[in-house]
């Protein structure tokens, strides 16, 4: 994730003292509850939602997969619900964070898991790779990237994890549509879908509560992850996110609370999505300026990231940076050239 970090912040984050530890829950608003559970690394948490639901609960994301995050499900089970059931998992999207105890919980309540079609299905086949599935044609992809060989053996070696913080999902789901309206203890919840850092990101808008539940759709302080993956190596999925950020700024009044997957519970969303439109039109400015000279998509990051590139973040550094290029290609600023080893170099067009 790229860190755009204005000089003076716009938004105001109203909670920011009030984030909850793990296994337990802050009251945002009438029928809302706030749950933060615990990750590794540098992002080391992600927000989960408890909404009240006529006659039991619907959860919003999950966390993963991981025995601690599980401990602390049941600690709010236990503590938290009043005596009700859950009746429903809504998952924002594919990742790991967001569903990787979707299974768990719908299995042990007995009940439905909302989420979008595409994103269902493409969490389930990857989910269902192994360590020894690892596609020639993904080694091409980042061959063709720029990828040295023990880059290509680091990427050999991590291949199947995802499905590993993800208990199995259900063979079936309740599908969620852009648009679509969700009766939620009786008050109308719309579901917005987002593209870009996902396929079929639903957020959800509550204009009763002047509520919006936003994914990693729209995040305060970061930008979301958006790659081009080897499942779908031309694809242009930075056009579809600024085409996803302008369209919400359209359609979103702009003042809501909203409730993010990562970081603080913030104000202010038609200035995020505006400065995040911006921050990414500027990086394709400078992405066109350092291609004076052909460059590798491993050789952009400084046009597009203020922080080190370590080991952990070049496979999405590097998704992100195709991203960019392919969009940069789309609107002609670049073109590229492979070499005699397969390695695309790009340039000005």
């Amino acid at each position: 994730m790229s860190t755009p970090q204005p000089d003076s912040d716009p938004l105001v984050y109203p909670l920011a003292e009030r984030a909850p530890q793990p296994g337990q829950v802050t009251e945002v608003t009438d029928g809302v509850w706030w749950i933060r559970m615990p990750m590794e690394g540098r992002l080391d948490h992600i927000n989960l939602w408890l909404l009240r639901d006529r006659d039991g609960w619907t959860i919003v994301d999950t966390g993963l997969f991981t025995t601690r995050v599980q401990d602390c499900w049941r600690e709010i089970f236990a503590n938290c619900l009043d005596g009700k059931p859950i009746t429903r998992v809504i998952a924002t999207h594919l990742h790991n964070d967001h569903t990787g105890l979707a299974g768990w919980i719908t299995q042990q309540w007995e009940c439905d898991l909302w989420m979008s079609r595409s994103d269902f299905y493409m969490c389930k086949v990857m989910a269902a790779d192994g360590p020894s599935d690892v596609p020639e044609d993904a080694i091409r992809f980042y061959r063709r990237a720029g990828f040295t060989e023990e880059r290509l053996t680091g990427y050999r070696e991590r291949f199947g994890q995802f499905g590993s913080r993800i208990s199995p999902l259900p063979a079936g789901f309740h599908r969620i549509i852009d648009g679509q309206y969700l009766d939620i203890d009786g008050r109308e919840w719309r579901a917005l879908i987002g593209h870009g850092h996902a396929p079929e990101h639903v957020c959800l808008h509550c204009p009763e509560l002047s509520i919006f539940i936003a994914g990693d759709q729209v995040l305060p302080r970061i930008t979301p992850n958006v790659s081009v993956q080897p499942s779908e190596p031309n694809a242009n999925p930075l056009q579809d996110w600024l085409a996803s950020c302008a369209r919400f700024r359209e359609l979103l009044p702009g003042h809501l609370l909203v409730l993010p997957a990562h970081e603080h519970i913030f104000e202010g969303i038609h200035e995020r999505l505006t400065a995040l439109i911006d921050w990414h039109e500027t990086g394709l400015q400078k992405l066109y300026d350092l291609c004076a000279e052909p460059k590798r998509a491993v050789d952009v990051f400084p046009a597009l990231f203020r922080s080190p590139i370590t080991d952990w973040t070049y496979f999405p550094a590097t998704g992100e940076s195709l991203a960019h290029l392919h969009c940069a290609q789309e609107r002609r600023m670049l073109v590229a050239e492979e070499d005699e080893n397969g390695v695309a170099w790009w340039r000005r067009a």
